[in-house]
């Protein structure tokens, strides 16, 4: 049985793994260099820093089969209550289920953080991951086209965004 718990050090080998994969086989990440171990060190004490989690979906043997975290999405005051979150699974573990489960739990974790909106912003034909978001109650905000290049072509961004406290005061 798989579950959710939060992120260890001992995780960051596995979590660079996924990440390093996701460079070099897909369009889910726009990155064309792979990381090192001390980059997922870095993102780790970051997110740590600003007390934002780093899940993990392990299985009963303590095997890390993806993760999830949020961090803030424009380096402005303003936007101090909008999160951007990314969500990765392990490639034989796509379609098992584990993303809406790393999605559920951070979403909760983003509301335990007082959070409003969380915005996700996926390339355009990962239809998978867009039905995931609606599914997750995320509504579709802008298409962005070939604002973004890899693998030799031109990526078109889909933003969407989910309103965590709806009707919620703004707080300082």
């Amino acid at each position: 049985m798989n579950h959710i718990r939060d992120a260890v050090h001992a995780d960051l080998p596995a979590i660079r793994d996924i990440y390093n994969d996701a460079v070099l086989n897909t369009l889910a990440i726009w990155n064309e260099q792979t990381v090192d171990l001390g980059n997922r060190q870095a993102w780790f004490a970051a997110r740590q820093g600003q007390g934002y989690p780093i899940l993990v979906a392990v299985n009963e043997a303590g095997d890390v089969l993806g993760y999830a975290s949020f961090g803030d999405w424009r380096p402005f005051e303003g936007f101090r209550h909008t999160v951007e979150h990314s969500v990765y699974i392990r490639s034989d573990q796509r379609g098992q289920g584990l993303g809406p489960l790393l999605m559920q739990a951070l979403i909760e974790r983003a509301r335990g953080c007082g959070k409003h909106v969380m915005v996700a912003a996926i390339e355009s034909g990962n239809t998978a991951s867009i039905r995931l978001h609606e599914r997750l109650g995320f509504t579709l905000n802008g298409q962005m086209p070939q604002v973004g290049v890899k693998f030799g072509k031109w990526l078109d961004l889909t933003f969407m965004q989910l309103m965590l406290a709806p009707g919620a005061e703004p707080r300082d």
